[in-house]
């Protein structure tokens, strides 16, 4: 119980004072904005193995796509990949839901870092146009997306079928894939306790390539990914 108050006491107060801290930066080119992403990503890693002692296994780095562009599509146990996912591949921008940009300066950052941004209940213009945003961005910078297919934050245990709009960025977007799984609800769930001396695995699996319809694309990634969690849960 005092692990896990420290844990959050001090992971929050560092992500409050680094967003304090960035607020000039707001006014200032976009890629100084982004030193805070990475700082955020290792200042939880930080507090993870200093409160928790957890220890964070990066696997299959050989699998990273290089010199061309992708787009990444991760599991999602917890708030953990949202932040160190930073630290890995450069300045990537985030899919998420429209709610968190009403945070005040978590929220400006988000947007400051060019995050998308969705209503993920109603139907509206900005959802019509989100496919836009996404191709637009793709034509004219190199920094990767990252999607959650599952849509939220679910229990290590939830396989629950992935969304189909991981298989139309797939198809819209017309470049690799680079799926990824991640254990950190083992550690660090959406709900209860925080859990000590255990270990979060990120596992970098092989790329999806271009050239499969939606729903070949779409099973490849879910068995690819819910196969991995089977064995690093």
């Amino acid at each position: 119980m005092i692990k896990n108050f420290l844990f959050s006491f001090f992971f929050f107060f560092g992500i409050i004072i680094i967003s304090i801290i960035f607020i000039p930066a707001f006014f200032l080119p976009q890629k100084i904005v982004l030193v805070g992403g990475k700082l955020m990503g290792s200042w939880s890693a930080f507090c993870l193995k200093f409160f928790l002692s957890t220890k964070i296994i990066i696997k299959g780095e050989e699998n990273i796509i290089t010199g061309k562009k992708f787009f990444i599509a991760s599991s999602h146990q917890s708030m953990f990949e949202t932040f160190f996912l930073q630290t890995i591949f450069n300045a990537p921008v985030f899919i998420l839901k429209k709610e968190l940009l009403i945070i005040p300066i978590f929220g400006w950052y988000l947007k400051k870092i060019g995050s998308i941004s969705i209503n993920r209940n109603k139907v509206t213009r900005e959802n019509l146009d989100f496919f836009d945003q996404i191709s637009g961005l793709v034509k004219t910078s190199d920094r990767p997306l990252i999607i959650f297919p599952q849509g939220t934050r679910v229990s290590p245990e939830d396989r629950s079928p992935f969304k189909k709009g991981a298989a139309r960025i797939y198809e819209e977007l017309d470049i690799p894939c680079q799926p990824i799984a991640i254990n950190s609800g083992n550690v660090w769930p959406k709900k209860g306790l925080k859990k000590a001396n255990l270990n979060i695995i990120i596992s970098i699996l092989k790329p999806i390539e271009v050239g499969l319809n939606r729903e070949d694309f779409l099973k490849n990634l879910e068995d690819n990914i819910y196969s991995e969690l089977d064995l690093i849960n």
